[in-house]
C-alpha cells in the first residue's frame, strides 16, 4: 500500500475547523467536499447547535466510516495540536491549508517546528501547510477551498505543483484545452509530502496518462531525479521550473525560496526523462499533446504535416525547424499518391498543403501517415462547415497506427464543435499554429529523452567503475591540496587530458632555462594556489618570445606578488571551451560544458549533466550549445571530435564521484585546436 493512499484514496474524511459562515476557509472546504461519496465529518469545538462534532475523537467514534484523512482549516498556531488529535483518533493523513509558518518570521518558525515534531511523533502523513489543497475528480474528491473546483471534470493529466495556486491554474487551463485532470495536488511548504512521493504514487495511477510538474524549489535533487526516472519509464512527464530571474525575496514570502539553479534543474530533469517547457501555457499544450499517446523512443522522429492553409503551415514548419524537429521530404511514392488527389498548385512533399478539405482528404491523410519517414502526424486547418477534420482522420484508418495531433482555428463555437469531435474520437487537439507546433515538439522531445534514457540511463554497463579513489601517478598518495595551476594540470594528465609542456620555476634563472628548453613563444604565469583568476591581477603574460620579453614579464609578475613562476609552451589558436565538474548543493556532482574564455559567464551558453553519465550522453552536450557551429570547422577552424570531448567530461565527473575531497575541477579554457583538445588553464578546489 502506497504511503499516500490515505491522502488520495481516503475512506472517510474529517474537516477540523469546519464552519457554516460564508467566506470562511472551513465553510469553503466543507462545501467542496460535499460531493465526496463517503463520510465527511465536520468538527468545530465552538459549535453549539449540534450540526458539527466538538472534537475529532467524537467524529471518529460516530462516523459510519472512520476517517483516515483530516482536512485542517485551523490557524498555524493550532495546527500541530490538531494534527496530534487526528492521529490519536486513527487518522493516517492530513491536509494543512494555513499559512503563517517559517515564511512568516520567528513566531511562524516556532509553529513549524511544533508541526514537524507532531509529524515525527505520530507518523501521520502531512500535505502542506500553505496550500489550497488537492483534488481527484475520478473519486469526486475535491479538498480545495478555491471556487470552481466542483466543475473540474475527470481527465488524464495529473498536476503536481509546488504551489496550490498554480495547481488550480493548470487544472482550469487543462480543462479548457479539453483534457482535464486525473489528479491535482499543491505541495505548498512540503514539510512532509513532497513531489517525489507523489510522482511515485502516479506510476501506478491508472487514470493518469501524463504528468505536469511545476517546480519552485528542490530540496532533495537525487530523490526527485530518481522519481522522474521511474515515472517516465511508464508515462510522459512535462516540467516547468520557476526561477530564471531572481525573485527570491517574493518567493520567501510564499512557501520558501528559489534556492535551486534554474538552468541546472532544467538540465537534470531533462536528463532524467522529462520534457522541459518555458511557461505554463507550454506546459498545458505539451500535456494535451502527450495525453494518451507517446512516440516510440527515437533519436530523430519525423513529423508529417498536413495543412489546409499555407500561411499557418509555414508558421508550424518554421517553429519545428527552429526546434530541431525533422519534417522529412516524403517518398516519391507518397508524393505520387498525394499528387493524384490534389491540384499541382499546392506543395506536396511535406508539409502537404491541401487547400480547403474536400473529397479524398482521408486518402491524403493515409498517404502521409504511411510514409516510412513519418513517425508523427500533424493535421491543421481552419474550421469548415462542410468538413470535420477529426472525422476525416478517423475515416482514413490511420488512428492507432501512429501518434496524431490536430490543430484548428476558427469561430469559438466551431472550434468547440471540432474539439468535441476530436475528444469523441480520442484525438488530442490544440488551437493555433504555434500551439500545435509546441505540442509536436513536446512529443518529439519525449521520444528523444526516452531514446537517450534507453542508451545511457537504463544500462549500468555503460558507466565506468568509479568506486575506487582516483589513482594519481607520481609522488602523491592522496588528493589533498593546495592546488596551484601546475598541480591541477598534473591531475588532468593523470586523467588522460592533454596539457601544454611546462616548467615550474622557483627563480628567474630557472625561468630563462625553461624558455630555452620550451622554445618561443611561451606563456608566463604567477603560481599561487590562492589566486583562482590570475588574469584579473595581471598574473598572466602571453606570447613571450625573447629573453628580454621574459624579464619584463617576470618583473610584472613579481610586482603583483609572484614568488614562483610557470613557464609554458603556447598552444596554437583555436576555439576556447570551458568544461568543469562540481558538487551542486541540490543535485550532487554535475558536469558543465560551455563556450570558454572571459565571456563564459556573460554568454551562459552551457550544457549541464548530472553524473555518472556515459560517454554517449556526454558527447551530445556540445550539440546543445548555441555556438555549436564554431566547433564544426567554422572559417577553416578546427573540428571537434565528440568522443574526445566526452571522454574528458566523463573523466572529470568520475573524479568527483570517486574522490569526496574534491569539490570542483574546472578547465577554462579547454582549447579546441586542429591537433585536438588541450587544457590551457585548470583550477581544482578542495571540498
Amino acid at each position: 500500500m502506497h504511503s499516500l493512499k490515505a491522502l488520495l484514496e481516503p475512506s472517510g474524511i474529517v474537516v477540523v475547523g469546519a464552519s457554516v459562515s460564508p467566506g470562511k476557509l472551513g465553510a469553503a472546504m466543507a462545501e467542496s467536499l460535499a460531493s465526496f461519496p463517503s463520510s465527511v465529518a465536520l468538527v468545530n469545538s465552538r459549535s453549539t447547535d449540534g450540526s458539527m462534532f466538538p472534537s475529532v475523537a467524537a467524529a471518529a467514534a460516530s462516523s459510519p466510516v472512520p476517517p483516515d484523512l483530516a482536512v485542517l482549516c485551523v490557524p498555524a498556531a493550532a495546527t500541530a495540536q490538531a494534527l496530534r488529535d487526528c492521529a490519536a483518533s486513527g487518522v493516517k493523513a492530513a491536509l494543512a491549508c494555513a499559512g503563517g509558518f517559517s515564511e512568516a518570521g520567528e513566531a511562524g518558525a516556532a509553529f513549524e517546528t511544533e508541526l514537524l515534531e507532531a509529524v515525527a511523533d505520530t507518523g501521520i502523513r502531512l500535505l502542506g501547510p500553505n496550500t489550497s489543497g488537492f483534488f481527484v475528480p475520478h473519486r469526486s474528491l475535491r479538498a480545495s477551498f478555491v471556487p470552481g473546483v466542483s466543475g473540474l471534470n475527470e481527465g488524464s493529466v495529473a498536476v503536481v505543483a509546488a504551489s496550490g495556486g498554480v495547481n488550480h491554474v493548470l487544472a482550469f487551463q487543462l480543462q479548457k484545452a479539453g483534457v482535464a485532470v486525473s489528479l491535482g495536488i499543491g505541495i505548498g511548504a512540503g514539510l512532509d509530502i513532497a513531489a517525489p512521493e507523489v510522482l511515485d504514487y502516479l506510476v501506478a495511477h491508472e487514470e493518469t496518462k501524463v504528468v505536469a510538474l511545476h517546480i519552485e524549489n528542490v530540496t532533495d535533487g537525487p530523490a526527485l531525479l530518481s522519481a522522474v526516472r521511474r515515472l517516465t519509464a511508464h508515462k510522459p512527464m512535462v516540467a516547468l521550473v520557476v526561477g530564471r530571474s531572481d525573485v527570491s525575496e517574493f518567493a520567501r514570502s510564499h512557501t520558501g525560496a528559489l534556492a535551486t539553479s534554474w538552468r541546472t534543474t532544467r538540465s537534470a530533469l531533462k536528463q532524467a526523462g522529462a520534457v522541459v517547457v518555458d511557461d505554463e501555457m507550454q506546459l498545458v499544450e505539451a500535456a494535451a499533446a502527450l495525453s494518451g499517446q507517446r512516440l516510440a523512443p527515437s533519436a530523430n522522429p519525423g513529423v508529417g504535416l498536413i495543412t489546409g492553409q499555407a500561411g499557418p503551415g509555414l508558421i508550424i514548419a518554421d517553429a519545428l525547424h527552429n526546434a530541431g524537429v525533422s519534417v522529412p521530404r516524403l517518398s516519391e511514392q507518397s508524393q505520387a499518391a498525394i499528387g493524384a488527389l490534389l491540384p499541382p498548385l499546392t506543395f506536396q512533399a511535406n508539409p502537404v498543403d491541401t487547400g480547403r478539405p474536400g473529397e479524398g482528404y482521408d486518402e491524403i491523410v493515409a498517404a502521409v501517415a504511411s510514409d516510412p519517414s513519418v513517425d508523427l502526424l500533424a493535421v491543421y486547418g481552419l474550421t469548415e462547415p462542410i468538413a470535420d477534420l477529426p472525422a476525416s482522420i478517423a475515416s482514413s484508418g490511420v488512428s492507432g497506427t501512429l501518434p496524431i495531433l490536430v490543430g484548428v482555428d476558427g469561430p469559438d463555437n466551431d472550434v468547440e464543435r471540432t474539439r468535441k469531435s476530436a475528444q469523441d474520437l480520442g484525438l488530442p487537439i490544440l488551437s493555433g499554429p504555434t500551439s500545435l507546433a509546441r505540442g509536436l515538439v513536446a512529443l518529439v522531445d519525449d521520444a528523444r529523452v526516452q531514446f537517450q534514457r534507453g542508451h545511457d540511463i537504463a544500462a549500468p554497463g555503460n558507466f565506468p567503475d568509479v568506486r575506487e579513489p582516483l589513482a594519481i601517478k607520481g609522488r602523491w598518495d592522496n588528493i589533498k591540496g593546495p592546488w596551484d595551476e601546475i598541480r591541477s594540470k598534473e591531475l588532468l594528465e593523470a586523467l588522460g587530458i592533454s596539457t601544454p609542456p611546462r616548467r615550474r620555476c622557483a627563480d628567474r634563472a630557472a625561468a630563462h632555462h625553461a624558455l630555452t628548453e620550451l622554445g618561443v613563444p611561451v606563456a608566463v604565469k604567477l603560481v599561487d594556489a590562492g589566486i583562482l583568476h590570475k588574469t584579473e591581477i595581471g598574473g598572466v603574460h602571453l606570447g613571450v618570445d625573447s629573453p628580454g620579453a621574459l624579464d619584463e614579464a617576470l618583473d610584472a609578475l613579481q610586482a603583483v606578488g609572484a614568488r614562483e613562476f610557470l613557464v609554458e609552451a603556447m598552444a596554437p589558436g583555436g576555439v576556447d571551451l570551458v568544461v568543469g565538474a562540481r558538487r551542486d548543493p541540490v543535485f550532487g556532482p554535475i558536469v558543465v560544458l560551455g563556450l570558454g574564455g572571459t565571456a563564459a559567464e556573460v554568454l551562459a551558453d552551457v550544457a549541464i549533466r548530472t553524473v555518472p553519465l556515459s560517454e554517449r550522453l556526454a558527447a551530445g552536450m556540445a550539440d546543445e550549445l548555441h555556438g555549436r557551429a564554431l566547433l564544426d570547422g567554422f572559417r577553416n577552424g578546427p573540428v571537434l571530435d565528440p568522443s574526445e570531448l566526452s571522454r574528458i567530461v566523463v573523466s572529470l565527473g568520475n573524479a568527483l564521484l570517486a574522490n569526496e575531497g574534491i569539490a570542483e575541477i574546472e578547465i577554462n579554457p579547454l582549447r579546441l585546436t586542429k591537433a585536438g583538445l588541450v587544457a590551457l588553464d585548470a583550477v581544482v578546489i578542495n571540498a
